[in-house]
């Protein structure tokens, strides 16, 4: 069943065409994660398809009765509500259906007639089909998940996290038949990812998503579409099978472009030499030469960002953090921290939003100062901080200025001098972009230009704070192949499993309340460690249970006088509130055009099936042993 389509899809952005002539759909079931570089338009596909963007060209079709739901990049909420009035304000599906509700109990109450009346008796209809009698239930159970409790919090002191947070929150609360996600692991923490991931993968929405983590990808994802040179090609498959097909399809094509080429030349040679007089043979090799040379110029070389700058000389002293005491308010981030790094070292730090990550590496930059304790840096020591906030600029500053402003003749790693345009266009900046004024460009160019002041610096020691963050897949595995390379220190805090798997062999935890963990091994090692204690714990606990389990003797046969007695005592009870349970299912039905009343029955019924299922439990064991 098809969910969505989009037909002849064009979108410009000034002079730059982001894509054209794009045709898509998604059906009922399916995970689709869409590929594609930096400044191709991801983000514009899925605000058209969403509806929150017009497209320049093209239509946009949603199957009726499919509810939809968008979680943008940089969600963006009024600042001046609190964390209650934005959901009380949401537009979701099962809060629109509650207020259908109330508003058809109040028209109902003020002008009785036969059309307020089928309104009221088609929206318990609607309540129930959305499942919305408990609503409330279940979204402080979401929002508890999210680890949002403050529901009077405004949203202007909620963090990037936080922010994020809440609106996976509302969109789930939607309850959507096909959601589309544009990088919903950013901002989050790698115990809520998890969450996420194994959340999606099991649950029967559609997807639509764009998303740098590989490992997300590879475990949510049922099929990949790839947006390359405004066309898209589906694969079947998660990511690991499109980067196996993707790479034996470029195989394939630049052997027959190859091949192409070859003939090209004799056929060159042909046409060159061949009498102007042509017969029908000649004519049929012209055009065939014709179609061999647009076989053979097809191939286009893939530009990839380079990254080979000059790494300063290191001396023995690097970094040495000593008895590190810091606190925010009532938050404790480090409570006597110690550690001296040694050369090479490279450091994920790991842990829940709100531990203190950003705090910790901006004391390391000398941002911020700890409550107590020294932090002895390097002479030798040239530090590369990539914050994740990004770059600050004035507006009207263009790209080639940014650079400038750093310098205007940089070194690589093999000693060649080049000009601050030619390292842009290594970096994927041609000369066309790079006089656009950098707020033109998209999120994820943006990060690259400023990985790039970063990288021109020549540090030795890197400290990069999210830098996966709006990256696309592409210069992610360019910026890795570098680090893992760089002979430097690197400190990194990433959400990014895969990325910190492939760079980091030593990880700092960050457990809250001042608690760092200090682990040698990979975050899947970690995390392996982790679920075996759980396992453990868990096992051990069972056997505690069964221990303090007081032993008998003999197998029980009988029941005790005071077993009969209750025994006997639970019949009548079941009895009792078998009939209770009727006569508030009744109530129900006579009071559901009362919200106020029908709800007050409804939470009464809940007690008393819960009370009745508690003592037919009991009375079943009893009943054994019953003579």
């Amino acid at each position: 069943m098809n969910y969505l389509s989009g037909e002849n899809l064009r979108k410009d952005l000034g002079e730059r065409i982001l894509f054209t002539d794009l045709d898509l759909s998604i059906n009922k079931g399916e995970k689709v994660a869409l590929v594609a570089n930096n400044g191709t338009g991801k983000s514009s596909l899925l605000k058209i398809l969403a509806g929150v963007e017009d497209p320049d060209r093209g239509v946009v079709r949603v199957r009726k009765g499919v509810r939809l739901a968008y979680l943008s990049q940089q969600p963006e909420f009024e600042e001046h509500l609190t964390i209650q009035e934005l959901i009380d304000s949401s537009s979701s599906n099962v809060l629109s259906i509650i207020r259908a509700y109330e508003e058809a109990l109040e028209q109902n109450s003020k002008e009785h007639n036969p059309q307020t009346e089928r309104n009221l008796s088609d929206a318990p209809t609607a309540m129930d089909e959305a499942d919305a009698w408990d609503f409330e239930r279940k979204l402080k159970e979401l929002l508890s998940r999210f680890n949002i409790h403050e529901y009077q919090q405004p949203i202007k002191s909620l963090s990037g996290g936080q922010k994020k947070r809440m609106a996976i929150a509302l969109v789930l609360l939607q309850q959507p038949d096909l959601l589309l996600l544009d990088e919903p692991t950013n901002h989050l923490d790698l115990e809520m990812i998890e969450w996420l991931e194994k959340y999606l993968s099991k649950s029967g929405i559609s997807l639509l998503m764009v998303t740098h983590d590989r490992y997300f990808l590879d475990t949510v994802c049922t099929h990949i579409l790839e947006l390359a040179d405004s066309k898209l090609k589906l694969y079947k498959g998660n990511y690991a099978y499109f980067l196996e097909k993707k790479a034996e399809l470029e195989a394939a094509e630049n052997v027959e472009i190859g091949k192409a080429q070859q003939l090209m030349k004799s056929e060159l040679d042909w046409m060159r030499r061949s009498p102007k007089a042509r017969t029908t043979k000649s004519k049929s090799r012209i055009q065939a030469f014709y179609d061999t040379e647009k076989k053979a110029k097809s191939g286009k070389t893939t530009q990839e960002p380079s990254l080979s700058v000059k790494m300063t000389r290191i001396g023995g002293k690097i970094l040495e953090l000593k008895k590190l005491y810091k606190s925010l308010d009532e938050n404790v981030i480090l409570k006597g921290f110690d550690y001296t790094f040694k050369k090479g070292e490279r450091i994920g730090i790991v842990g829940k939003n709100g531990t203190g990550k950003s705090t910790f590496l901006n004391m390391i930059m000398g941002l911020e100062n700890p409550d107590s304790g020294k932090i002895n840096r390097g002479d030798t020591i040239v530090f590369g901080y990539y914050s994740q906030q990004g770059m600050k600029l004035k507006p009207g500053k263009r790209v080639i200025e940014v650079l400038k402003d750093v310098a205007d003749v940089i070194e690589l790693a093999n000693g060649v001098k080049v000009t601050a345009s030619q390292l842009l266009n290594k970096f994927l900046f041609p000369p066309a972009m790079q006089h656009q004024y950098v707020e033109k460009l998209s999120g994820g160019e943006k990060r690259r230009l400023y990985l790039l002041t970063v990288l021109m610096k020549n540090p030795n020691f890197l400290i990069l704070d999210e830098p996966t963050n709006d990256l696309d897949i592409l210069t992610l595995n360019k910026l890795e192949d570098f680090l893992a390379d760089f002979k430097g220190c690197i400190l990194l805090v990433s959400h990014d499993r895969y990325f910190l798997d492939r760079l980091v062999d030593h990880l700092f935890v960050f457990k809250g309340a001042g608690e760092i963990k200090d682990f040698n091994g990979t975050y899947t090692e970690f995390r392996l460690q982790q679920d075996a204690q759980q396992k453990q714990e868990k096992v051990q606990y069972q056997e505690e249970k069964v221990k303090a389990k007081p032993k008998t003797e003999k197998p029980k046969t009988k029941l005790s006088f005071k077993e009969k007695y209750e025994f006997e005592t639970l019949e009548s009870e079941i009895e009792e509130l078998e009939n209770k349970k009727a006569e508030l299912e009744q109530q129900l039905n006579d009071n559901s055009s009362d919200y106020e009343m029908a709800t007050s029955i409804s939470n009464e019924l809940g007690g008393v099936i819960t009370a009745l299922n508690t003592k037919s439990d009991r009375w079943l064991e009893l009943s054994e042993f019953a003579e």
